[in-house]
Order: structure tokens, then sequence, then C-alpha cells
């Protein structure tokens, strides 16, 4: 029934020729018939080729670089139901430079990219599962109806959101950074396989990181020596799909060039990764360090970088971690992982740099936040944990004991059905 609701026609608009009034009667938005498919063809042909990592980043690719002042006025706005300001009518006539179609297509992406991914992004933050846009209206005969969007969260039908793809990415990207900066530190399992992410969203965890070690070794390769860079790359554009916030860990971007790394990154779909000062036989110059760092975030922006400095794995001082940790924060990254990070006072020193992320270790979640810890994660422990039940399994067959608690068949297929589908909302 919902369907057939939303194949309905939208309310029209009044005609207006300024201000917000003429952005509602130029968008595709609020159109039908033969002026819909017009205008939706060429807001489809303005986002086609658009692939962005921030809300700025959209603006410039639809020609209205530093609106974003300007559009947030709009959005309260824009919907047919909702009072007009005169700001949101001074906004819409300082971007629209034409009162055309496409200036207004242009403006009106935008606009519904503001709205819906600010709020998915919360969604997706805080777990629920709610639709971004909760209801929309058809005309239905001579009544105006409400249509629940729960089951079609970007529409259906002849109106069905031609930006999701971007929408989606963009609210994720968000979701992931804001999930840095709250009160409670983000807990972060690292997944190694489709499988094991998709398991690890099922049970509740809200953003899923990857782990080098676990990847690499389940394709019988050395972690840390750059050896398992085509299995992650390939492993991270899979997870993107998955309807929660992803984070690769990239090691150290695999012996490619800064550029390089900035191309992948940018283009793998994920809202955040992770790469390491660490090499295969030591560190790597902070500088050039630095310089990766700045090369990704001037190419992808808005994906969460978390730079993992090694110094304590090798025994380093804590004031070469600090200094390392400095330089990367000001070479652009957004988070630091400092690996073995375990005695409070350092915690608390490096936690005051930039969103400090440790390995679960001694303390829980609650007593590192204290500390000002933002992300806890597992790393290779969930990997090594699985490993070493599958032995323990296999010999309680062997030796004709009880094996043990697992998943059901059904509920593995099932795990893989579901986490192949982007229903991120």
């Amino acid at each position: 029934m919902t369907e057939e609701l939303l194949n309905l026609p939208v309310p029209s608009v009044p005609a207006g020729d300024r201000g917000v009034a003429w952005l509602r009667a130029h968008v595709v938005r609020f159109s039908n018939g033969a002026e819909h498919a017009r205008r939706r063809a060429l807001t489809t042909e303005l986002i086609e080729n658009v692939e962005v990592t921030t809300l700025d980043e959209l603006a410039t690719a639809l020609g209205l670089p530093g609106s974003l002042p300007d559009i947030a006025l709009i959005a309260p706005c824009y919907q047919p139901h909702e009072a007009v300001t005169a700001e949101a009518d001074a906004a819409v006539e300082q971007l629209a430079s034409r009162h055309d179609e496409e200036t207004a297509a242009r403006i009106g992406l935008l606009v519904q990219a503001w709205a819906a991914t600010h709020a998915f992004a919360e969604h997706l933050r805080t777990g629920s599962p709610a639709p971004p846009v909760p209801v929309t209206r058809r005309v239905a005969g001579d009544d105006l109806v409400e249509v629940p969007l729960d089951a079609h969260p970007f529409g259906h039908g002849p109106h069905t959101c031609p930006g999701r793809r971007i929408a989606t990415r963009l609210a994720k990207n968000l979701a992931f950074r804001a999930m840095h900066h709250q009160d409670e530190p983000l807990v972060l399992p690292n997944a190694w396989d489709l499988a094991s992410a998709a398991a690890l969203h099922a049970a509740g965890f809200r953003a899923i990181g990857t782990t080098s070690l676990g990847v690499a070794a389940a394709h019988g390769l050395e972690d840390g020596a750059g050896l398992a860079g085509d299995q992650a790359v390939r492993l991270a554009r899979t997870l993107a799909d998955l309807p929660c916030p992803v984070t690769a860990d990239l090691e150290a971007g695999f012996g490619a060039a800064p550029e390089e790394v900035g191309e992948l990154v940018a283009g793998l779909g994920v809202a955040g990764v992770n790469l390491e000062d660490g090499r295969p036989h030591g560190l790597a110059d902070p500088r050039e360090q630095a310089a990766l760092v700045t090369a990704v975030k001037e190419r992808a922006p808005g994906v969460f970088l978390n730079a993992r400095i090694d110094t304590y794995w090798l025994g380093l001082s804590h004031d070469e971690t600090e200094e390392r940790a400095r330089r990367y924060v000001d070479a652009g990254a957004d988070g630091i992982f400092v690996a073995g990070l375990t005695e409070p006072r350092d915690i608390e020193r490096l936690a005051a740099l930039a969103p400090l992320n440790v390995l679960a270790q001694a303390r829980t979640p609650k007593q590192l936040g204290e500390l000002g810890v933002k992300r806890v994660s597992t790393g290779s422990l969930l990997f090594r944990a699985a490993l070493r039940h599958t032995v323990t399994t296999a010999l309680r067959v062997r030796d004709g004991e009880p094996a043990g608690d697992a998943f059901g068949y059904a509920e593995v297929q099932d795990l893989v059905s579901r986490g192949t589908r982007s229903a991120a909302g």
C-alpha cells in the first residue's frame, strides 16, 4: 500500500519568481509529469559523476562553493508546509545568479543534501532505525495524505532520491566523525571479512573497523609488510556498503606515493582510515608521514584519518610519541592511535591533542573515557580469538566433547545476505 501511495503525485506549489517560492516552484522535488521528468534528468546529470566526501566538496561540485551558510538558512524553510523567513529568501537570491531550472536544481540538491545527511548522520550515530525524513506527502484524489517512509527511507517510484549514493556516504562520514566527540568512547570492533563485519554490526556495533593482521593472515601474508594491499582494499570496498560507517586499516599505504594513497582513500567509500608510521624495519621519518597525512586529507577531507603512532611498540619515549602526534595533527590527522599505550598520565597528555584511540587492554571503555580516550578498538584481538576458538572447537570434536556455541548455518547465510546490501537508513 505504501508503494502505491508513493507513486501518487506530490502536492503542487504556488508559482514564485524570487526567494524560496521561486526555488520550490522550479525544483524536481515539488513537480509532476513532464516537468518532473525534465527536471529529474537535469538533476541526475548534475550529480552523475560526483565523488565527494564532505558537503563543502558537494557545494563546490555543484558550482556553489562557500554556500553552506546560506543553505543552512534555506533548509528549514524548503518544504511547502514550512514558513519562510526573510533570511531564507535573501539566501536564495544570494545563490541564484540566474533564475533558471539548472540554478534551482543546484540549490535544491544542496538544500536536500544538507537536511537529509545531517538527520541521517544523527540516526547512524545513535543507532536509530528511523528514516532521515519520517514522512512525505502525496495527493490522493482531493486529499493530501502523509506517507511514512520507514520501509522506503529514500523514497520510491518517480520521486526516489537521485542522490542516495552521495547522501549515504556523506552521512556515514559525518556520523563517524561525531562518534569521536561523544561523552563515552566509541568501542570499535575490527573485522577481517564480510561475515565478521556483518555479524558485529548485527550485534549492535554502530561502526566497524578492519584489522590488518586478520586480513593479511587470512590470505597467508605477513602483517605490516605492505603485502596485503589488494586484499585490504578489496575488503574495504566491500564493507563500504554495510549499513554503518566503516574504517579501513591501510597499514602505511602499501608503499604507494602520498598522492596515490589520497586517491585510493577518496575512492574507497569508507568513512575512515588508519595510516601508521611503522615500517617493516622501523619508523617512518615523521616529516614523510606528515606529508602522507596531508596528501590524504587534501584529497579526501571528509574521511576520518586516524594516525597510528608505533613508538610504543618499539619502546621509544613518550616525548617522541607526543612530538609525532603533534606533527600529524598539524598535518591534518583527525585522530591519533597509539598502540600499546596504557599509562594513565601519558593517555591524558595525548588525549588533549586530538581524539585518542587506544587498544582494548587492561581498562574498561568507561575508565579509558574518564582519561579522555575517544575510541577503543579491538585491533587483531577478535581475529586471534576466533582462530583460537576454531582450534579449540576442532579439538573438542576430535576428543568427543561438545563442540560449544556457534552461529547456525541459516544465521550466517542471513548475515551475509543483509550485510552485502546497502541498507543504511
